[in-house]
């Protein structure tokens, strides 16, 4: 996701994508189109559920691959889904979810738009479509994207945004609105790693180090510290003296994150990195 760059970037933001696209497929049976008024046939209005019960099937299908890094199998479910229900706002939900795994912002932004074209005021959508240009480094887009989500009565995921949104401000330099961003993620969502990572991290950068300290502990402590955690948490504890937690921090990262770049500069002893 965010706490490393490439896939493992990916793989934690595009995890929270996925679980509230996935949310949204699991809900896709109620979204069966009502029978269009005038049919005078019964087995029409079965036909179109059925068709839209096998596009359900197949999004789920794809939204499975996507989470195991198969985007281009995902894709091919996501054909078959457009094939039983064209006019599918998920379909293109996660068809442009799967071409961003794959690096194709193109291919992502189109999809995205049509889905978002269909479903104006789905948050997730926005909220996909804003990191999509967060990516692509259209930084102010991304905010108003983000913003619209957020502004969406009811919308369950705010922390998700939030965090996404700080990311984007302290990616564009706009490292004091990125902090407030970021607590006010914090706020909602306490215990989600990447929130408390980039807060360790701006905090740190700006010489707060006890306070930096607070936050990366309670990241490292838990089940979900990586390497980026682990190496910040041993700059703040080099910059706070604390050598006992220095070392325990360097032992958990040599065993668990052997060939990381982060054990290379402790090798080096280059903790500016």
């Amino acid at each position: 996701m965010i706490l490393s760059n490439g896939a493992g970037r990916w793989r934690l933001l595009a995890g929270a994508c996925l679980l509230a696209c996935m949310a949204s497929l699991a809900g896709c049976s109620s979204l069966a189109r009502d029978s269009e008024a005038g049919l005078d046939s019964a087995a029409a209005g079965q036909n179109e559920t059925e068709a839209r019960r096998r596009a359900r099937i197949r999004l789920e299908l794809a939204v499975n691959y996507l989470q195991h890094g198969q985007p281009q199998v995902a894709l091919e479910e996501v054909r078959q889904a457009l094939a039983a229900d064209p006019d599918n706002a998920d379909a293109y939900h996660v068809r442009g979810l799967a071409h961003m795994a794959q690096g194709d912002m193109a291919k992502a932004e189109h999809s995205l738009r049509r889905a978002q074209d269909m479903k104006p005021r789905d948050p997730d959508i926005l909220h996909n479509l804003g990191w999509l240009q967060c990516q692509r480094e259209h930084y102010e887009q991304a905010g108003e994207l983000f913003e619209r989500a957020l502004a969406i009565p009811g919308y369950t995921s705010r922390s998700k945004t939030l965090m996404s949104l700080g990311v984007c401000q302290q990616r564009a330099g706009q490292v004091e609105l990125a902090e407030q961003t970021l607590l006010r993620a914090y706020e909602i969502d306490a215990g989600n790693p990447v929130i408390g990572y980039h807060l360790a991290s701006i905090i740190f950068a700006r010489g707060d180090i006890g306070r930096a300290q607070f936050y990366a502990r309670r990241v490292n402590n838990g089940e979900f510290g990586s390497a980026e955690s682990l190496w910040l948490g041993i700059r703040i504890e080099r910059a706070l003296g604390d050598t006992l937690a220095m070392r325990q921090l360097a032992e958990q990262l040599r065993k668990r994150f052997p060939d990381s770049r982060q054990v290379r500069a402790l090798d080096k002893g280059n903790f500016d990195e």
